[in-house]
């Protein structure tokens, strides 16, 4: 029953009524409007691609980090593909005035229900505008501590010492405390030397500098002069502190070798190592 009222409906259309002049020329601007915008689409794609490429040749002249390279190149090819889709929308004769307040009203949108992601996002922002680390460095945030691998538009990849991969959001990195060991090119080793009590210091502190006087990546001129002063009186021991300086690359090999030829040298030179121990004195009533 309704196909016949539809057809019924189709033979009541009066044609002579139809100006075939406009119907005409509609459909020449809007073949007309299709080819450009295909144009202006293709020309527009090689412009991007081609800007980008030369914003790439340029950072990487001017050494710019990789992190920051692929934080450029990402946003300016978003930027103009989405200003390339404007465009060509205008060209087809679409408004773009309700369209881009339908895309605001959208964006709003998944703006709020994507804040944090968006919080990481100002983070690495901030990340690669203030650099309080840079790949390469060795920074502890967040509980963690690991090698900078990669710094991401959201996250950062941290690398353990035992080769786990961290990843950790740029909001809570970008706001809260950092600590980065390899931000400056010297680091300090301290390392505790426990003694027997009525051993000679004088004994000791000789033992400690021919340590360091043997080797060769410790500095050993001016204000990063090793010392080893007398810190401490423990109960059951004496305590010298060893403060040696030496290159932020070094800081491991070097505090774990010297560690080991401490107890070598103390141990052959007849210095005695204590261990916490208590005497207990038994009294007869």
């Amino acid at each position: 029953m309704e196909e016949q009222n539809l057809v019924s409906d189709l033979s009541n259309i009066d044609l002579s009524n139809i100006d075939l002049h406009l119907v005409v020329n509609y459909l020449i601007t809007l073949g007309k409007n299709i080819i450009t915008a295909i144009i202006v689409f293709f020309v527009g794609r090689f412009l991007i691609k081609y800007i980008v490429k030369a914003l790439r040749a340029v950072t990487q002249k001017h050494q710019f980090e990789a992190s920051l390279v692929s934080f450029i190149n990402s946003l300016i090819s978003i930027s103009l593909n989405l200003l390339l889709a404007i465009i060509i929308i205008g060209i087809l004769g679409i408004d773009t005035t309700s369209f881009l307040a339908v895309f605001a009203s959208a964006g709003m949108a998944v703006g709020m229900a994507l804040s944090g992601t968006l919080q990481n996002f100002a983070g690495g922002v901030l990340i690669l505008a203030l650099k309080p680390y840079k790949v390469g460095d060795y920074i502890e945030a967040q509980g963690f501590g690991g090698t900078v691998k990669a710094i991401q538009i959201f996250n950062t990849v941290l690398t353990t010492p035992d080769n786990q991969t961290i990843i950790i959001p740029n909001g809570p990195l970008a706001t809260g405390s950092l600590k980065n060991s390899t931000s400056s090119p010297t680091r300090r080793i301290d390392i505790d030397v426990e003694v027997a009590y009525g051993t000679d210091p004088d004994e000791v502190r000789k033992v400690l500098k021919d340590i360091v006087d043997a080797d060769s990546r410790i500095m050993k001129e001016g204000a990063l002069a090793p010392i080893m002063p007398m810190t401490t009186m423990s109960s059951s021991s004496i305590i010298f502190q060893m403060r040696l300086w030496t290159k932020a690359s070094d800081y491991w090999s070097v505090r774990f070798e010297t560690i080991e030829k401490v107890y070598k040298e103390l141990t052959e030179s007849g210095i005695e190592i204590p261990f916490p121990q208590m005497d207990v004195h038994l009294k007869n009533d």
